[in-house]
């Protein structure tokens, strides 16, 4: 049931909070800008404060801020921090992994990493950046309200269903829907397309599907506009003409052997010779002439006795239809590593040091796996500037700038590295992956060591706290394999190589036992930081226990081993 709207406000984000306390407005703190080429994000001056939030948000209150260059509203995790110990002088921002969300800080009452350090007198916020969590894309309060709790209900529901199946049935389902979206176009009858018997020559039956010419043409028309303007924004030129190819290659196949196959050519050549010379002038009607003469070869072919074309006006609309869902996708998962580096952390750190106004204007920050990698990121990009960040110190847990030299599992989606192929996948659907690969033995070890996490809670872990990423953002992150490791998007700028420029403390612990960033992976990004700004820790023994990827945060011992070590060294650097 949707929460109740009781009060509406003018401050710097969208706040759902669970109780009376409200620290919005409390004043202003300037954040110095993270050097990039793109223009500067500015926060929007709105809030909409409710006395619920949705049920799947176990902080104690829940936080939108939103972006000017995005409808993204990304959302924030707070914890407030105890009254029982002295407050801190700086609040905690969490970052997470590749593709996950705020869960997997918060798994259960008993198995927190936010409310031990809240508890241990950090204001703690999480950050879940956009396509991750309860984070959305929405224009005014209202609707981000009901997104958020459908949301909500949405992966409370798949997870109860997951659990009853045992994770497989539901989530192989779910990654099936996916799946359909962005492969090949299948032959297919579409829903709502009728059909009657019709006699052909001799002794030969077959059904005809009742075909709408103009329609046809108006679908194929916008298809070739949307893939001219609107994704060339969202590809480069080289991806956009890949695309183009790949379309008419699908078409081409539904004529192969056919006497139309050439007429097919001809239109093809010319809309091909549209697309490479960037026509602007009287281009909509040259392409809807182009069009509607495709659309006649299909419809010539349907009239023709040959039984390969049987059917084709069918196959033709699905073929356009598929391919449309395909660069509907591109569009929808539009974004990298370098936005949320640009883009969705600065924005979060300059929200909450406009909501916790710490003396110095900065505040602590400790990063998981990708999290890790975005703090690294950075530094350097602030390092490389000359200029200091909001961050008084920072810790990373399994991370690193570069795995050249090690035997990380995550050469697993080298695949992906080729751009061709990201086109053909445009997203990861790991959510679904995960959960449909759940209760496998090689999942649990890549996640967690052996007796490192409760049985339940691992699989809270795998269900819940997963989503579906951009192809783009594994083929940025791909980078992090080849020589001077992990580069922007341009591959202008190398961030390990300016590391060493900055002068923010850091903290680098590494699992003994983690497959998807081993310890040679952590010290090949420590080894380039000034001796005195880092300190390097391994968890985990000889005989046992033992630390995979995740058990950092949520392992049995890390409350005992890890966390101590961490709160040891965010207190001597919150002065």
């Amino acid at each position: 049931m949707l929460p109740k709207l009781l009060t509406m406000s003018i401050s710097m984000s969208m706040s759902f909070q669970s109780d009376t306390h409200n620290a919005l407005g409390r004043g202003f703190s300037i954040f110095s800008s993270l050097p990039r080429a793109t223009a500067p994000f500015r926060l929007r001056a709105f809030s909409n404060a409710v006395t619920d939030k949705p049920s799947v948000c176990t902080a104690d209150e829940l936080h939108y801020v939103s972006l000017s260059n995005s409808d993204w509203k990304l959302a924030l995790w707070r914890y407030n921090p105890s009254p029982l110990v002295p407050p801190r002088n700086h609040p905690l921002l969490l970052l997470s992994g590749v593709g996950t969300n705020a869960i997997g800080y918060d798994l259960s009452p008993e198995s927190s990493f936010a409310r031990y350090m809240s508890s241990q007198g950090f204001e703690t916020w999480i950050l879940e950046v956009r396509g991750a969590g309860l984070s959305l894309q929405g224009s005014n309060s209202k609707y981000i309200e009901q997104s958020a709790n459908a949301m909500s209900e949405k992966m409370e529901a798949t997870s109860e269903i997951a659990t009853a199946t045992n994770g497989a049935m539901a989530s192989n389902k779910e990654l099936n829907n996916i799946s359909c979206a962005v492969s090949e176009p299948q032959i297919s009858v579409l829903n709502g397309v009728e059909t009657e018997n019709v006699a052909i020559k001799g002794d030969l039956t077959r059904l005809a599907t009742v075909w709408d010419e103009s329609k046809s043409v108006a679908r194929l028309t916008e298809t070739f506009m949307f893939l001219s303007e609107r994704v060339s924004g969202f590809l480069s030129e080289s991806q956009s003409r890949v695309m183009f190819s790949k379309f008419l290659d699908q078409i081409s196949k539904l004529l192969v052997d056919s006497p139309l196959y050439e007429q097919f050519n001809e239109v093809r050549g010319k809309l091909s010779t549209l697309f490479e010379t960037k026509q602007t002038s009287g281009i909509t009607s040259q392409i809807t002439d182009l069009s509607k003469k495709l659309v006649n070869i299909i419809e010539e072919g349907q009239l023709s006795v040959s039984p390969p074309l049987f059917d084709l006006q069918t196959r033709f609309t699905s073929t356009i239809e598929d391919f449309q869902k395909q660069l509907d996708l591109i569009v929808k998962y539009d974004w990298d590593f370098d936005n949320y580096l640009e883009e969705d952390v600065p924005a979060a750190i300059e929200y909450i040091v406009k909501q916790s106004m710490p003396k110095d204007g900065k505040l602590l920050a400790i990063g998981h796996s990708m999290g890790g990698i975005l703090l690294y990121s950075l530094l350097s990009r602030f390092g490389s500037e000359g200029k200091e960040p909001n961050l008084a110190a920072v810790v990373t847990l399994a991370s690193s700038l570069d795995y050249t030299s090690s035997k990380s599992a995550l050469k697993l989606l080298l695949p992906l590295a080729d751009p061709a192929q990201a086109l053909n996948v445009p997203v990861v659907p790991l959510g679904a992956m995960l959960a449909a690969a759940y209760p496998l033995s090689w999942l649990n070890t890549l996640i967690s060591a052996e007796n490192m996490m409760d049985p339940d809670l691992l699989k809270r872990l795998v269900l819940n706290n997963f989503c579906t990423i951009p192809a783009k953002l594994v083929l940025q992150l791909t980078t992090a394999f080849r020589e001077r490791g992990l580069c922007n998007r341009n591959g202008t700028f190398f961030y390990k190589d300016h590391l060493h420029k900055s002068n923010t403390p850091i903290l680098a612990i590494a699992g003994d036992r983690d497959l998807i960033c081993p310890p040679e992976a952590v010290e090949e990004t420590v080894k380039v930081i000034p001796e005195h700004l880092v300190t390097y820790e391994v968890f985990g023994e000889p005989g046992g226990p033992h630390y995979a990827h995740y058990d950092l945060v949520g392992g049995r011992l890390a409350v005992e081993q890890v966390y101590p070590s961490i709160i040891e060294f965010l207190s001597c650097h919150d002065k």
